[in-house]
């Protein structure tokens, strides 16, 4: 049987989940309340008031779980730290039990012969930090996010190798501090909004360097950020060019800012009265240079060449008619893929790339036979993993696929409503089933080739 889509023998194959999603113990072993805790147990603010409490129970679980891993033939595994789990209260005494759970996980999954891929904030921000200092709206919790990273390095990085700092900026920042669709669900002025970004990007910086400065033996260091990732509406110079400006100028708050040390003038002067203020030490905090970088990629977002523009390009919208997924953002463009590692390299010379997270939402349910036909996620893997191997073939720095997600669960304000698992949790009695599209990835792997 020919494999016409294959990948190199060094390509990392994995999958990713985030602590507050699937880990469940809320309330044990000593770990503090979360931001999301609070949030998910205000009414009105999740589907049917849905909370991590229990989620898929990881936490207990994760023996099964690393089996069904190694069964899958995952070679990492990317997870988050709960920050409230280690330091209940944000900062000050750290919880002996909160590191013994993510000291075994971490044991477990090298004994499986996975690599563990540490992700030490994926938007649950220890609730006593939100009251203490307003949360990303002060450079305390900056501050303190590096305290926390240092901690981490020191105790597990003789084990973990690999660390995301920080997991989508804007979903704790933007959607957090202007829309009020996440905690802390504030509604602030424009200019605290921008400084809320600013102490993010800070947040990052300061925990890059507390993690090499304090590592046990040398470690890389990279982030995971959900970039509005541009793809040419047609692939022609024209077109391509437009792209490229349109990944900087669509990231310049975050990713632009950091990979160039410096806010765009554009971003700046487009801001005002409400640009963060920020210090030249900032900025050569932020910067410092990333051993990798990881995008978070489900749709793109289509560019086309306008000279009638100040930046050269403009945004192609969704028909009514293009296809989607199970959310309503969530648009079907799989040459994303390709173009992500292809721009990051041209404009900012990256030279190794990972796609951290890729996947979609289904409407899935279980047949008479106990099992979930997802023909429509398998579709949706293929034309994207299809997408990567172009990258690759062609030489474009993309080093490893982490899909979203390993399991059902807890998916922020949908609740239970929405599933991303390529294995599927009765959430009652906390089964687990492999789906179609956990046996099409398990192919996959083993191939080393799309199928």
């Amino acid at each position: 049987m020919a494999d016409y889509y294959k990948f190199p023998d060094s390509f990392l194959w994995g999958c990713a989940t985030a602590s507050y999603q699937v880990e469940g113990a809320a309330k044990e072993d000593g770990r503090g309340p979360s931001i999301w805790d609070v949030f998910s147990h205000t009414p009105g603010r999740t589907a049917f008031d849905h909370t991590g409490d229990v989620s898929v129970d990881q936490y207990h679980r994760f023996r099964d779980d690393i089996r069904l891993m190694k069964w899958l033939g995952l070679k990492s595994y990317r997870f988050s730290v709960s920050w409230s789990r280690i330091f209940p209260d944000g900062e000050g005494e750290p919880n002996a039990k909160g590191l013994d759970y993510y000291a075994r996980l971490t044991d477990a999954l090298l004994a499986a012969g996975i690599q563990p891929w540490m992700t030490l904030f994926h938007w649950d921000l220890p609730q006593a930090l939100e009251e203490k200092y307003g949360g990303w709206q002060s450079r305390e919790t900056a501050k303190r996010f590096g305290d926390y990273a240092g901690y981490l390095s020191d105790k597990l990085s003789d084990r973990v190798n690999r660390f995301f700092t920080i997991n989508e900026f804007m979903c704790f920042t933007d959607l957090a501090y202007r829309s009020q669709q996440f905690p802390p669900a504030l509604k602030v002025s424009t200019q605290v909004a921008n400084q809320v970004r600013h102490h993010a990007l800070l947040g990052h910086g300061l925990a890059a360097a507390a993690l090499r400065a304090n590592a046990k033996r040398p470690i890389q260091v990279g982030l995971a950020e959900n970039i509005q990732a541009p793809a040419p509406v047609l692939e022609t110079t024209e077109h391509i060019e437009a792209a490229r400006k349109a990944l900087r100028r669509l990231n310049a708050p975050f990713l632009t800012a950091l990979l160039e040390g410096t806010y765009m003038p554009a971003y700046l002067e487009e801001a005002g009265k409400d640009a963060p203020v920020f210090s030249e030490a900032d900025m050569k905090t932020i910067a410092a240079p990333l051993d990798f970088v990881g995008v978070n990629v489900y749709s793109p977002v289509c560019v086309r060449a306008d000279a009638g523009t100040p930046d050269g390009f403009s945004v192609v919208p969704w028909s009514d008619s293009h296809p989607r997924m199970h959310m309503p953002w969530l648009y079907l463009g799989p040459q994303v893929l390709y173009w992500a590692p292809r721009l990051l390299q041209e404009v900012w010379n990256i030279k190794d790339v990972y796609i951290t997270e890729n996947g979609c939402a289904a409407d899935d349910k279980l047949n008479a036979a106990k099992e979930v036909d997802d023909t429509d996620r398998v579709l949706y893997l293929r034309q994207h993993l299809i997408a990567a191997q172009r990258a690759v073939a062609e030489g474009w720095p993309l080093k490893g696929y982490f899909l979203w997600s390993l399991l059902d669960n807890f998916e922020w304000c949908c609740g239970y409503t929405k599933r991303f698992g390529i294995i599927y949790v009765n959430y009652e009695t906390l089964e687990r089933i492999p789906k179609l599209s956990a046996k099409f990835y398990r192919e996959v792997i083993a191939r080393n080739a799309v199928v």
